[in-house]
């Protein structure tokens, strides 16, 4: 059986001190990291015990997980496993990235995240270059605030081509974008109409909870991580009797991670391979360079 699992162990701190963010700049005690470090080991090895499935793995930790070299470790030994497709995780990007020669790039993936006010345009883009050079797959996103139009145009220009830049629509606000910032910013990222919306899903055919699950710390199962209610545990016998066909009981879905496995949207096909890591098939239509009054 194929599967693709959502992990996201007791990991609660991060090296960004974003203000929405409520693990920006928190540190955890031993006791704490030591309780992550089980749990992440503990996964692990049930992945790798459970060789007659075939496993794609999206780390998306509370806070920062690729400056922990447990995480790097994990992932590295994840990718060579045989019965491993994908392992890909959301990263802020300041790590070292010499770390990843022990993966097998194939199969590695990262959604990397640009914060203006926590680091340089110039630090992070070298971080991307490095990424580049040393062969691993990856798609940089940033949140499409205002604010942060200008750094979002530049980064546009300075990344590589073939790099995707995702934009995350602001959603907090209701109408946050005029028509012309909405248009600006798709022709940054020509997906971003499918992101700017809460995408109706009550009812609707969802992959979660059938071949795609969530799974926490002590392996408790859920749909996704939008669906709190448990279905079961991986670290019980039967773990694989809580996967079945199962429709959306929220109202609507609003973040890329969830909506991205509707069956109706068929987003599959857009993102292919690159389905966790946020890539898609075919690297989305060039952006010119045009500035916001430019018609």
């Amino acid at each position: 059986m194929n599967l693709s699992i959502l992990y996201r162990g007791p990991l609660s701190s991060c090296n960004y001190g974003c203000e929405y963010c409520p693990f920006a700049k928190h540190h955890e005690t031993d006791d704490e990291h030591a309780q992550d470090a089980q749990a992440l080991a503990r996964f692990v090895s049930w992945v790798e015990e459970h060789s007659a499935h075939r496993f794609s793995i999206f780390f998306t930790p509370w806070g920062e997980a690729l400056i922990r070299k447990r995480y790097q470790d994990a992932i590295a030994h994840l990718t060579n496993l045989s019965n491993v497709d994908k392992v890909a995780i959301q990263t802020n990007g300041s790590c070292r990235f010499d770390w990843v020669e022990a993966c097998d790039k194939s199969k590695l993936g990262l959604w990397v995240t640009y914060h203006p006010t926590q680091t340089s345009r110039a630090k992070f883009v070298a971080r991307c270059r490095e990424m580049k050079r040393r062969g691993v797959r990856f798609s940089v996103g940033v949140v499409g605030l205002r604010e942060h139009f200008e750094e979002i145009e530049a980064l546009r220009r300075e990344l590589p081509s073939d790099v995707y830049l995702w934009v995350n629509a602001f959603k907090r606000i209701d109408g946050y974008y005029e028509q012309a910032e909405s248009e600006w910013l798709e022709a940054i990222d020509p997906l971003f109409p499918i992101n700017n919306q809460h995408h109706a899903s009550l009812g609707k055919s969802c992959r979660a909870g059938q071949s795609v699950f969530a799974v926490d710390g002590e392996g408790t199962m859920r749909r996704c991580h939008f669906v709190k209610l448990p279905i079961g545990n991986i670290y019980h016998p039967n773990w694989l009797q809580a996967l079945r066909p199962r429709a959306c009981p929220n109202d609507t879905c609003g973040c890329h991670i969830g909506y991205v496995h509707l069956d109706e949207l068929q987003l599959d096909e857009t993102f292919g391979a690159g389905l966790l890591e946020r890539i898609p098939n075919q690297t989305p239509s060039k952006y010119f360079g045009r500035g916001m009054d430019s018609g």
